[in-house]
């Protein structure tokens, strides 16, 4: 008798590799001759939220993309990073939050199981949370879905875990 085989989609953000980049970040910013007088900072606040200052909006921008750049040298998707409207601080300066986003949210959720029931597949998929299990007895049809998961955009980024 053939058991089923399953796997997770789950949309996760290495809490430790964020804290790494915001690192690497902050040294180049302190040492950037553009950004030097800038008075820019980077902190993680929480475990969901990036906090940026700095002097001006163009500054603020250029430590964003230096941000960027980090993030996705650390294997960290922009897809999870949901980017607030900017904040007027004292003395002209301004302020950003980042929000990171954990999880498959429901509505992502029910895009991915819809897409799912579209490949016509014998395959069962349902929302546990803020996951999504993937539920088949061939292997090939598991494998098929996640290469079509990888292919389509649900608005963050996806892993799949528990493979079995």
């Amino acid at each position: 008798m053939a058991s089923d085989n399953s796997f997770d989609v789950v949309s996760k953000v290495d809490l430790q590799e964020v804290k790494n980049a915001i690192d690497q970040a902050s040294k180049e910013v302190h040492t950037r001759f553009d950004l030097k007088d800038s008075k820019s900072d980077i902190k993680l606040e929480g475990e969901e939220t990036i906090q940026l200052a700095s002097a001006s909006e163009y500054t603020l921008k250029a430590v964003t993309e230096i941000l960027s750049q980090k993030l996705v040298k650390r294997g960290i998707s922009l897809k999870n990073l949901e980017y607030e409207k900017l904040e007027p601080a004292s003395n002209s300066s301004v302020r950003q939050k980042i929000k990171l986003k954990q999880g498959v949210n429901s509505d992502s959720a029910k895009k991915i199981v819809a897409m799912i029931k579209e490949l016509k597949l014998k395959a069962n998929a349902s929302i546990l949370g803020d996951t999504v299990r993937v539920v088949s007895k061939d292997k090939d049809a598991l494998q098929t879905i996640m290469g079509k998961l990888r292919a389509g955009d649900f608005g963050v980024a996806l892993q799949f875990t528990n493979y079995r």
